[in-house]
């Protein structure tokens, strides 16, 4: 790895643990709160864990606060999302709070506090050569598609913000990241794609061979 690429990745790493770790001990209040919230409106379990795609492709777990109940309808397949959103699971997605167990995430390095959001490990296989760049960062809480729009933004939008952050780093930009997209938490916009509970899902440009198996 070049000289250049090593600072980048332990500055980055740097970065994270001296944000990561006072906040994992300044938030326990409320993430004690909220697990038990979760808990007697959903059940257990308490934490959301999926696979999603990390660095270079790799598979983690990626944690959240559960949002949604596993109603299904009389095939036994789960009913949309819209269905199985609670209000209380309403109200952490609104206001980001489902994606505060992602520090662990950080702390793990398995996350970064900034980068582009993982996504479905379904996809893996639907990304162009160029949109598959997104996986060269880690994926991040925070990103450059959290800050320029969320999910108002279409599939092209994201993916291009997402590489367009990978060329471009710099831990200014990091914090310019964060602080925007704390501020469009706070103001709650894009949070929904019209007509979606969340977002459309993601059908693919074109077929991007040998992506699969880069896990």
């Amino acid at each position: 790895m070049r000289v250049a690429a090593l600072y980048r990745v332990y500055l980055k790493r740097l970065f994270d643990l001296t944000v990561c770790v006072p906040a994992l001990v300044f938030l326990s209040p409320l993430y004690a709160l909220l697990a038990l919230i979760v808990r007697v409106t959903l059940g257990s379990p308490i934490l959301f864990c999926q696979q999603r795609p990390g660095l270079h492709g790799r598979l983690f777990s990626m944690l959240k606060f559960r949002s949604m109940t596993d109603a299904r309808d009389a095939e036994g397949n789960l009913l949309p999302d819209v269905d199985r959103l609670t209000p209380f699971g309403w109200f952490l997605r609104n206001t980001t709070l489902d994606e505060l167990p992602e520090l662990i995430n950080v702390l793990r390095g398995e996350m970064s506090l900034v980068g582009p959001r993982p996504l479905l490990a379904e996809y893996r296989d639907l990304y162009t050569p160029e949109q598959w760049r997104r996986h060269e960062m880690p994926p991040g809480m925070a990103g450059p598609v959290l800050a320029g729009g969320r999910n108002v933004l279409s599939w092209d939008e994201k993916f291009a913000l997402d590489v367009w952050y990978v060329d471009n780093w710099s831990l200014w930009l990091d914090v310019k990241i964060l602080l925007l997209t704390a501020w469009k938490v706070l103001k709650r916009e894009g949070v929904s794609a019209e007509g979606h509970a969340t977002v459309p899902r993601f059908t693919g440009s074109q077929r991007a061979p040998g992506k699969a198996g880069s896990g």
